[in-house]
């Protein structure tokens, strides 16, 4: 009885309370079921598109495309008009050879009454000592004639040259010149179709694009070309084999061992230089790159006709002995050659040639050079450099100390 006459507000209550129950579960398990379900899509994206596919791979269908660059650049312009012109220069010399027999094997001497115990000789058989590059500038008759460096050609005992076509041709020295490192061969002129054309060194500008030709590592590689730009104009160095200073132009276009004597090109492709050098390490250990230098063509032209006409270059000679004033000490700088402390550069001389120009203009041992003309003087290749800009004929004012006091004279130079 007592249930039957519970009150009729709660009885109502309670309703609404197990609806609430049961719509909030409901909720729980739906969004428990659709987190579960986005999960399982999610992983089963994930997962199908990471999947290696199945299927053939015999279809192929890759295709070459039609190129779209420019094969006739001004680039490939100037080498096509040049290459036939570069040759690769191969530096012959006589094998060294020993003939003490089976004791030379050993170490030992042979013994007997000859006083010559030295059986070192030329064995007369030829093999390569080095290879370079040269460019082939002017055909005359049956002649025709090659530009490299000295250093390629140095020491040959014969020459040959390798043309553009792989013909393999016997050269001669015409004639060479250490201070500029240059050198001029001739060879037939039968198998020649390109000679190469001089453009005006002075007429450059820095950053302008430039190419070098030549045999890198040797004729393997003959004609190779590499593009670069002029660095600068002039960089003062020593070019030549006797430490001449001179003019040269600095490229980062690559130069290797073999490109020496092969010509650096314009886009036009005219020779405006000879490459001779490449600058590889820093007076501390640190490698360099892109740092290639060449003799200007203006420089080259100059000595190649004189080679030509000559088999030499002819130029004034001082006739002394000199060194450098940094390699005497202090001590004697005062006491030997009084000095005073504000000069510490420029050339001692120490003999003077009987009869030579020095001598005929009073020079002395002793004396302190320290001034050549407009230039001054530091050391012995500062000298040398701007004695080589006169010529046999010229006169030239020398400034010298001698005895502490600064003295002039003019020189009429010869050879």
């Amino acid at each position: 009885m007592r249930e039957q006459n519970q009150n009729p507000r709660n009885m109502k209550n309670k309703f609404w309370l197990k609806v609430a129950g049961v719509g909030l579960l409901a909720g729980l398990v739906g969004g428990g079921l659709s987190l579960g379900i986005g999960n399982v899509i999610e992983n089963h994206v994930q997962t199908t598109s990471t999947n290696v596919p199945a299927g053939s791979n015999k279809s192929g269908g890759t295709e070459v495309n039609k190129n779209k660059a420019d094969l006739n650049s001004q680039a490939t312009k100037a080498y096509n008009l040049t290459k036939d012109a570069v040759v690769s220069v191969i530096n012959k010399q006589e094998v060294q050879s020993s003939d003490q027999g089976i004791m030379g094997l050993f170490g030992g001497q042979i013994s007997g009454d000859s006083s010559n115990s030295d059986s070192s000789q030329n064995s007369g058989k030829l093999q390569t000592a080095s290879e370079g590059s040269g460019v082939i500038y002017k055909k005359s008759g049956n002649s025709a004639y090659i530009v490299t460096n000295n250093h390629v050609v140095k020491g040959s005992n014969a020459l040959q040259v390798i043309l553009s076509n792989g013909r393999k041709v016997n050269a001669s020295l015409v004639g060479s010149d250490a201070a500029t490192d240059l050198a001029v061969l001739k060879i037939n002129s039968a198998n020649v179709k390109t000679v190469a054309e001089f453009g005006n060194s002075n007429s450059i500008a820095a950053g302008q694009d430039v190419l070098a030709i030549g045999s890198p590592m040797g004729s393997e590689y003959a004609n190779t070309v590499t593009k670069g730009i002029i660095s600068a104009k002039s960089r003062t160095l020593k070019s030549g084999t006797d430490g001449t200073l001179t003019s040269v132009i600095q490229t980062d276009a690559a130069i290797n061992s073999g490109n020496s004597g092969g010509p650096l090109i314009n886009m036009a492709g005219q020779v405006i230089g000879i490459n001779s050098m490449k600058l590889a390490g820093s007076s501390d250990g640190s490698s360099v790159e892109g740092m290639g230098f060449a003799i200007p063509s203006n420089e080259v032209v100059k000595i190649i006709n004189q080679l030509i006409k000559n088999g030499k270059v002819s130029r004034p000679s001082l006739g002394i002995s000199m060194i450098d004033l940094s390699r005497v000490t202090t001590d004697q700088q005062k006491s030997v050659l009084k000095l005073p402390s504000s000069v510490d550069k420029g050339v001692v001389i120490m003999d003077v040639e009987s009869g030579s120009t020095a001598q005929k203009a009073g020079l002395e041992q002793y004396d302190v050079i320290t001034k050549f003309g407009n230039d001054k003087i530091t050391n012995t290749s500062s000298l040398k450099t701007a004695l080589y800009k006169y010529k046999i004929g010229d006169t030239a004012k020398v400034t010298y100390y001698r005895d502490g006091q600064p003295h002039t004279a003019t020189l009429e130079l010869s050879k």
